[in-house]
């Protein structure tokens, strides 16, 4: 699961991301910051703190400033 989780990471990244024009509010970004939490943690966590950090990085919050969020 992890591995399949990797790959599709890595796709999204490669193909998909660059052809939108860059919008997080976060450093690191989503992607790199789910493939890291994945690479340390696993599928099950690493998915879960992903999950959790996209669900917080949506264009109606209210903070317009970039945040530093690594993974714990």
């Amino acid at each position: 699961m992890k591995q399949l989780l990797l790959a599709l990471l890595r796709f999204y990244r490669r193909e998909i991301s660059p052809l939108h024009p860059p919008c997080c509010r976060f450093i690191p970004t989503c992607s790199a910051y789910a493939l890291e939490a994945v690479e340390k943690y696993g599928a099950c966590k690493g998915g879960w703190l992903a999950l959790r950090r996209l669900l917080r990085c949506h264009p109606f919050h209210k903070q317009k400033s970039i945040e530093y969020d690594p993974v714990p």
